[in-house]
């Protein structure tokens, strides 16, 4: 009975459909159990999704029941691991992509995470010209029945560097505010940076594109212990040298948000209000925003989860990475995120016009091998960009982040010359995420 109430209620409310979910689309203003063997000989393969996925959802039956008939699917007395997903789509076709060829990857995505019984995930996949698929499934903690849903907030971590990788560029090569070549000690004559005499060079370039020549992951540690920015800030001089500015590269969090203070420096107003008014807002990111307080006293937030004893149990919120916006400082749902990948994709040039994309996402050094989205099968070359990496798959080309604060994962991917884009939300400390975007270019380049 409940499906022919379906089928009936989708013929009549084709229309209501229609423009319920191209409001996803967000013009700029406007708010918006499974073991799989790795050595499977077809592992990462459409093969190998199709092998293990557990089931297929018939798509318009349920999202009639879930927008028209929320008696009918009472979300509320779910558990985590048998929460139906949450879907938003559009019927948009993306040149020849459309948005059932995502099915089995996305049906791999949820039967992974329930095999490793994740609290809450998200997942967008996106063109340029729209939002194609967005789900969600579990819950928002895992000691409640509250489900994720598209407008649930997440910590996205170090992809918060994608936004102030972006805010540099616009002061740069928009706002003429700044220029790349000027030393940061030239702006700041009383922060000594490094304890070697080389480090005095270090330009606004080298520190959004990580090659200060400093050593790596510099204080991240105290980060990790609760210390905030400004406490940091006074021991930049005791970080080691370890090259020439712009001779290597070596990732930051702490030094990497000196980009706040030369966006302070040269507007007079803070980080979070220039990344409000330039990005947030004109991009209709409407639930978008920075610092623990407005996280947490948003009544759709996620609580991070860490594994304890083989479960998931919910975590503390580590404050002193919102001390580091540019870092790792911004909150954002699903559907922001969806919003931000088509930016990216050239969706609104009023805001981010085609040469300032072209100047953040162009490869500025090269990464080591060592990281993990290095190790993935099928890259040839990695790099560091303005704020982006920027990956050589299989002879295509792949602009890329990924982050990780306590409790919550993060994975972005877009694919420019195939006009598609993912983003994947996770509220737990998932090595998973790792999986996520290998798989998702995989399944798009062995159609």
């Amino acid at each position: 009975m409940r499906y022919v109430l379906a089928d009936l209620i989708a013929m009549l409310s084709r229309p209501f459909l229609w423009n319920y979910l191209n409001r996803c689309r967000s013009k700029p203003g406007q708010s918006v159990s499974l073991d799989p063997d790795p050595s499977d000989s077809s592992f990462g393969t459409i093969e190998f999704m199709r092998k293990y996925r557990r089931y297929f959802v018939n798509r318009c039956k349920f999202l009639a029941l879930l927008i028209l008939t929320p008696l009918l699917v009472n979300v509320t007395n779910i558990v985590a691991q048998d929460a139906q997903p949450e879907i938003y789509r559009s019927e948009v076709k993306s040149g020849r992509v459309m948005r059932e060829d995502f099915s089995v990857y996305l049906d791999w995505l949820r039967s992974e995470s329930e095999a490793e019984q994740l609290p809450g995930v998200a997942v967008a996949i996106v063109s340029r010209e729209a939002v194609l698929d967005v789900r969600t499934w579990g819950v928002r903690n895992q000691q409640s029945i509250e489900p994720v849903t598209a407008q649930s907030l997440f910590r996205i971590a170090s992809m918060s560097k994608t936004f102030a990788g972006t805010v540099a560029t616009l002061l740069v090569e928009q706002e003429k505010l700044q220029s790349w070549d000027t030393p940061i000690k030239t702006l700041f004559p009383q922060i000594q940076i490094g304890s070697g005499t080389g480090s005095n060079t270090i330009t606004l370039k080298n520190i959004v594109s990580h090659t200060t020549g400093l050593m790596p992951h510099a204080y991240s540690n105290m980060l990790d212990d609760g210390v905030a920015y400004e406490k940091i800030r006074e021991k930049f001089k005791e970080i080691p040298t370890v090259c020439q500015p712009g001779e290597c590269y070596g990732y930051q969090n702490v030094i990497f948000s000196l980009i706040g203070d030369v966006v302070e420096l040269s507007t007079r107003q803070s980080y979070e209000q220039y990344l409000y008014e330039h990005l947030f807002l004109p991009l209709g990111m409407s639930s978008a925003s920075t610092g623990l307080e407005t996280f947490e006293s948003n009544s759709n937030h996620t609580s991070p989860h860490r594994k304890v004893r083989g479960s998931w149990r919910p975590t503390t919120n580590n404050p002193a990475y919102y001390s580091v916006a540019p870092a790792a400082g911004i909150n954002a749902s699903i559907l922001d995120m969806a919003i931000w990948a088509r930016a990216n994709l050239g969706a609104f040039p009023e805001v981010l016009p085609p040469a300032l994309l072209q100047a953040a996402h162009k490869p500025v050094v090269e990464t080591p091998y060592g990281n993990y989205f290095n190790r993935w099968e099928g890259v040839e070359h990695a790099y560091y960009a303005m704020g982006w990496r920027v990956l050589d798959f299989r002879g295509h080309r792949v602009v890329h982040h990924g982050g990780g604060v306590r409790g919550f994962r993060s994975e972005m991917a877009l694919v420019p010359e195939k006009n598609l884009g993912i983003v994947v939300l996770f509220n737990a400390e998932t090595n998973f995420a790792n999986d996520i975007v290998p798989a998702f270019l995989e399944s798009l380049f062995n159609r």
